[in-house]
């Protein structure tokens, strides 16, 4: 008998601040957890350092470089350019994590729309899919991956409608489902997961944050997947197996991803 695939976490910021003090401890227990490759998303130029040396320092864990849309009060036009070195020193799975943020008050919609679709571009000019941060905003996400097409990608934390879900698969894209469906109360949530094929299915942690329900608003780690894919399993009336294999073999379609 075939073995089962190991897990992939397809976002998670390992590099970030609340790992700081038990960062190693946090990969051991993912590795332990068969968690084989997590994909670390940058998320401003100053970033880049530190996403790097996670990659370095921890087998398994790969880079994708991005500007995200939150700290658009500290990117600046000179970033896309350090993004484009990046790329060409470090070839990365993806560009991101890349997108618009309609839930955060106070950010401006046309500056986030300007490094969204130069970030578009470049992933376009280098051949990467993208990581797609696209909170409230699907709709506008859209329209400019049917202008600039790109090599598809994830929509990360995805929680838009069927017909959102749909669009996304027909331009490529895989869906990120982690933590969030897993909250009783998030309904919508929960049968989207439980309806949508499996095919258009990856897992996600995106730890620290977006903790699953029993973690309440516990730090969320890499670890926790293999639960989240338990979860998975169960909503969906489908044996662990079976999710653990065709979420393996989505990443893979998406991302170019090492085999493990």
């Amino acid at each position: 008998m075939a073995s089962v695939p190991l897990l992939i976490d397809t976002h998670c910021h390992l590099d970030a601040g609340e790992f700081d003090t038990d960062r190693d401890e946090a990969y051991a227990r993912a590795r332990a957890a068969g968690v084989s490759l997590q994909v670390i998303p940058a998320v401003t130029a100053a970033n880049f350092s530190d996403v790097a040396a996670v990659c370095r320092r921890y087998d398994g864990c790969l880079p994708a470089w991005g500007l995200h849309p939150i700290y658009i009060h500290v990117h600046h036009r000179a970033h896309l350019q350090r993004l484009k070195a990046q790329i060409e020193a470090w070839r990365p799975l993806a560009v991101g994590e890349i997108g618009l943020d309609l839930f955060v008050p106070d950010l401006d919609y046309t500056t986030q729309e300007f490094y969204y679709v130069e970030q578009l571009k470049i992933a376009r000019e280098y051949d990467l899919p993208v990581l797609l941060h696209c909170r409230r905003a699907n709709d506008f996400i859209l329209k400019h991956l049917r202008r600039i097409r790109v090599r598809g990608g994830i929509a990360h934390a995805f929680s838009g409608s069927r017909q959102q879900a749909d669009e996304f698969l027909k331009l490529g894209f895989k869906l990120g489902f982690g933590g969030a469906f897993t909250w009783s109360r998030a309904t919508r949530l929960r049968a989207l997961a439980r309806e949508l094929p499996l095919e258009a299915i990856v897992l996600e942690t995106d730890s620290p944050d977006i903790p699953p329900e029993w973690l309440g608003r516990g730090r969320n780690e890499p670890a926790e997947l293999a639960r989240i894919a338990r979860a998975l399993a169960e909503l969906r009336g489908e044996e662990l197996e079976q999710i653990i294999r065709q979420t393996t073999h989505n990443a893979h379609a998406v991302l170019d991803l090492p085999a493990v």
